[in-house]
């Protein structure tokens, strides 16, 4: 069998994809339900605008601090090893935000920052085991598919979460979603392996497709991690992400806020604020099938990843423009759905981009891009919050966003690479 029929049919690798996909929507689950509830939590407690910045953006400390540290610890230990540990650490974070919430608003950003702890993990150890698991030909669609995790959660999030806190209240949704994760993480340690020589269920055919594109461990240590950070194809990607991550982390966590200022009850505001991700979810796995048909057929790596990742920033930049002064909830829906597609166009590009050029070291590289595009989540969030409590609009944050997506798609489009640059 050759390499082209194998990657057509389901293997092992597929199982781990699946796994790794469903972390990412747990996680996703568990990192947006608090968007959804912090709308009764705010009347609930009388929160400002400004403080109710601080408890979403409080996530974003933890997971900032360890990114870098999980992805020398997959890379030391093994992604399966610490994707486990950090899916039971959040888990139990999840289920004790209701309590912490009813001790004092510190102890609630206390636990929102143990969450970010656990959850830094989730992308460098998932990468660590894209090396081992997913050939080159395949990366535009194992990455986009395990990044599906994201909208997907968030759709589950979302409207899970606005049904729960209308039907038993806000808590309900941290002690059903922390469970769920301790039981992904009882089948993980059952049933996935770390390496594909390692497990029994692999068969020869995708054991050799997988060890043919694997470079010896030597050849891929001569370049030093630390060493990539100098090069200004990396520095391209991470700038990319940062972008990328500046819209997303504000829609996550502002959307239901800005459907409710339009008048929605709080079931309407988890339902609006999911439609978004599914067209986020459509359009990043057709178009990471697209990109991986088009780079088999001879098109230029490097050309069919800028030309994803600027599709996707600047019909980003362009449909949220257009919401700045959209005054109906069915208006405002229709080009926020445009606007986070375009975001999942986008996915295919600096996210795959990363294992286009150094594989090895795909787990650190992660690690410090997402601490980087990180800082949205801390910075874009709390801004977000003070800019409402001081113009009364979204316009202005909206229009900041904008600006910061052209800016990364600039950027990307003049120092993108494809070439490797780790051995």
């Amino acid at each position: 069998m050759n390499a082209g029929t194998t990657t057509r049919h389901w293997g092992r690798r597929h199982a781990v994809l699946a796994m790794c996909f469903f972390a990412m929507f747990i996680a996703y689950t568990d990192r947006v339900n608090i968007s959804v509830a912090a709308v009764a939590m705010q009347e609930e407690f009388g929160w400002t605008n400004t403080v109710k910045g601080f408890v979403l953006s409080s996530f974003f400390v933890g997971y900032l601090v360890f990114m870098v540290a999980s992805g020398w610890l997959a890379t030391r230990y093994g992604g399966k090893r610490v994707l486990a540990l950090s899916v039971l650490w959040w888990s139990a974070f999840t289920m004790l935000t209701p309590w912490a919430a009813t001790v004092s608003v510190g102890m609630l950003i206390a636990a929102r920052i143990g969450l970010g702890l656990g959850e830094a993990a989730v992308m460098p150890a998932t990468y660590e085991l894209f090396h081992r698991w997913v050939p080159p030909s395949e990366y535009s669609r194992a990455v986009t598919r395990f990044l599906s995790g994201v909208p997907v959660g968030q759709i589950a999030g979302f409207l899970l979460t606005g049904w729960m806190t209308s039907r038993f209240g806000w808590p309900a949704s941290f002690y059903v979603f922390g469970v769920i994760g301790v039981v992904w993480a009882a089948i993980w340690l059952a049933r996935i392996s770390n390496d594909p020589a390692a497990d029994h269920r692999v068969t020869a055919e995708e054991l050799a497709l997988l060890q043919a594109r694997s470079e010896p461990a030597d050849r891929a240590a001569l370049v030093p991690a630390r060493s990539l950070l100098t090069r200004p194809a990396v520095w391209a990607i991470f700038i990319a992400h940062f972008c990328n991550n500046w819209g997303l982390y504000l829609l996550i966590s502002w959307l239901p806020s800005y459907f409710r200022a339009m008048g929605l009850s709080v079931g309407n505001t988890g339902l609006y604020s999911a439609a978004p991700w599914l067209a986020a979810f459509v359009t990043g796995n057709l178009v990471a099938v697209l990109a991986d048909k088009a780079i088999a057929r001879g098109v230029p790596v490097i050309l069919v990843r800028k030309l994803v990742l600027c599709v996707g920033l600047l019909g980003f930049a362009g449909f949220l423009l257009l919401v700045r002064d959209v005054q109906t909830p069915a208006l405002a829906l229709t080009l926020v759905c445009a606007a986070t597609g375009a975001l999942g166009v986008g996915w295919s590009g600096f996210a795959a981009n990363m294992l286009d050029i150094a594989p090895r070291h795909g787990a650190v590289l992660i690690g410090v891009s997402n601490t980087l595009a990180t800082i949205p989540g801390v910075a874009g969030v709390a801004i977000t919050g003070w800019l409402l409590d001081r113009t009364g609009t979204y316009s202005a944050t909206f229009l900041l966003t904008a600006a910061i997506a052209i800016g990364g798609a600039i950027v990307y489009f003049t120092f993108g690479s494809a070439r490797r640059v780790d051995g």
